[in-house]
């Protein structure tokens, strides 16, 4: 459905985008991760046409977007940061504005404002100004916006930043269920990660606008060995014992904190459950536990080093 081809960006001598490959396929919830500057706005904003690569290709749905610019845009709705509506205009004639220019008109626009309404979960405040909206239901407003030429794919670049639990929840439902009854195409960046481990079926990890893992949350925790963590506070506690829960099958890494000791597990060697009976045979007398599976954070962090938010 898109494909990226040696995609390069560069603002005079900063390279923003560095020879990236990326292949999504029909009807997929692809996820975006990377941190601030890594290169995800400078892509997707390539894929829509709104920025022109340096060097590279995109195809989407078989065709080149270069030269293909109008046609493509038809099929493509794009949710940017920033809000992109009139907010002394009310939802309905915000959509019906935008509406018109994908060419819609007559019985067809008013309909399809009525549906999208419906979507975004506003109908008891279509009529009011969007000025008066909070920044959650602005954003409903601006995915709105996007959907109103029933695109085939959609790109949503960090679209719930700043907003309340209740709108982000709305919109992360919205987005399942437009690609599980629609069939969308969805290309999602945020900068939070359980939002993209709960979305998508795919993630491409991006930093220093190169391309550095690509694949499914398992494909990619085999791809790194990511850790499981099992932290735990014990009464019995000494430097020995500490050196003997490192020499343990399984555990890589043990680090010593305030009252509790944290163990990093590799999940192909060793279960949680062999480490805790491992740790009661030393004699080990454990008051408490918490155990973390392997998460994209964690996978994320192993392979940048630093988290989304730096």
């Amino acid at each position: 459905m898109i494909e990226a081809i040696n995609l390069i960006k560069k603002y005079g001598d900063y390279t923003a985008v560095n020879n990236v490959n990326i292949n999504i396929k029909k009807g997929e919830l692809f996820g975006l991760l990377g941190p601030n500057g890594a290169g995800k706005s400078t892509i997707v904003s390539m894929i829509s046409s709104v920025l022109i690569p340096d060097s590279g290709e995109i195809k989407i749905d078989q065709k080149t977007l270069k030269g293909n610019e109008r046609e493509i845009k038809s099929i493509i709705g794009v949710v940017p940061q920033e809000l992109a509506l009139y907010e002394t205009l009310n939802t309905k004639d915000n959509l019906r504005f935008f509406g018109s220019l994908y060419g819609l008109k007559g019985k067809k626009l008013n309909k399809r404002v009525e549906e999208v309404i419906d979507l975004i979960g506003l109908r008891e405040k279509a009529n009011q100004p969007v000025e008066e909206y909070s920044g959650g239901m602005k954003r409903r407003v601006n995915i709105g916006i996007a959907l109103m030429h029933n695109p085939q794919i959609i790109i949503l670049d960090e679209p719930t930043v700043g907003i309340d639990p209740q709108s982000r929840n709305h919109i992360l439902k919205t987005i399942k269920r437009l690609n599980k009854e629609k069939g969308i195409t969805v290309i999602y960046t945020s900068h939070y990660m359980e939002e993209v481990e709960y979305l998508c079926n795919r993630i491409g990890i991006i930093d220093y606008g190169k391309l550095i893992a690509l694949g499914t949350k398992e494909e990619l925790k085999n791809r790194t060995d990511a850790c499981d963590v099992l932290q735990i506070t014990y009464s019995n506690v000494d430097e020995e014992i500490v050196h003997k829960i490192e020499n343990i099958q399984g555990v890589e890494k043990v680090a010593i904190l305030k009252q509790s000791v944290k163990i990093l597990i590799n999940p192909k060697k060793r279960s949680a459950i062999d480490i805790v009976d491992e740790l009661k045979k030393l004699g080990i007398t454990i008051t408490s536990f918490s155990y973390q599976e392997v998460n994209l954070e964690t996978i994320f962090l192993q392979l940048t080093g630093k988290t989304l938010r730096d």
